[in-house]
């Protein structure tokens, strides 16, 4: 049986705004977040944004297969295991958010400044290696990797890993599987990416001031509730009604 053209929307809307929602109570003030704050002060912001979203829309992309791949199990058994684990992850959120200090973010913070200076470290060191090296030994084993660098920046590159290792596992990713295996997964990614592009946007270009600004407590209670309600709506919303 075909659905319905209104139906389909319907699902895909319901998909992208629950995607969108709960992708911006779990990164606003989250790793990455302060990854893309402090590295857009360091480096070229368009740089930093392009390696941190092209991290985030593969990760999207891969959670949403990846729930979509449980829908060969029936939707019934889908749509209440997905429910049960937004109450729980809603709970935990809640429970941390009121045990957190109001200035829990800053050692999140600290820790990825933290993280990116002994990248930085790293890089400057590798730097110094293969600089003059190549001109005195004449070694032939740095000119691939300088021609790549013409078109690739090492930042970029910096912004990419640091950024999918901090998503991988992360609450977020979980998140997006569990949506795409009972929502519309075309809404599921393009409302992620959404998110993750508003959230990646917001630590680029407000860097280091918004990054101090937000209160990580405030935004995780928020999203304990908002994760709650969606695991309450469910008891309204049949597994068969297409979202």
């Amino acid at each position: 049986i075909e659905e319905s053209p209104d139906k389909t929307n319907l699902g895909f809307i319901h998909a992208f705004v629950s995607a969108i929602s709960v992708i911006i109570v779990s990164e606003l003030g989250d790793k990455t977040f302060f990854i893309a704050a402090i590295m857009a002060m360091r480096y070229n912001r368009l740089t930093v944004l392009a390696g941190a979203m092209l991290a985030l829309g593969l990760m999207t992309c891969l959670s949403v297969l990846f729930g979509y791949a449980t829908t060969v199990i029936p939707r019934v058994y889908t749509y209440y295991v997905s429910t049960a684990l937004f109450a729980i992850f809603g709970i935990r959120m809640l429970r941390e958010g009121l045990k957190m200090s109001p200035d829990e973010g800053q050692e999140e913070l600290e820790e990825v400044q933290a993280e990116i200076k002994k990248k930085d470290e790293e890089f400057q060191r590798t730097k110094l290696l293969n600089g003059p090296g190549d001109v005195e030994t004449g070694a032939g084993t740095t000119i691939p990797q300088k021609k790549w660098l013409h078109f690739i920046s090492p930042f970029f590159v910096q912004a990419f890993t640091l950024t999918f290792l901090a998503e991988w596992g992360d609450r977020s990713q979980l998140t997006t599987i569990v949506l795409a295996a009972r929502e519309d997964p075309y809404g599921v990614a393009v409302g992620g990416t959404v998110g993750h592009s508003l959230c990646t946007g917001l630590a680029v270009i407000g860097g280091r001031m918004i990054a101090q600004k937000i209160s990580v407590r405030t935004v995780t209670i928020i999203g304990g509730i908002v994760f709650l309600a969606f695991a309450f709506s469910a008891l309204f919303i049949s597994p068969d009604s297409g979202f």
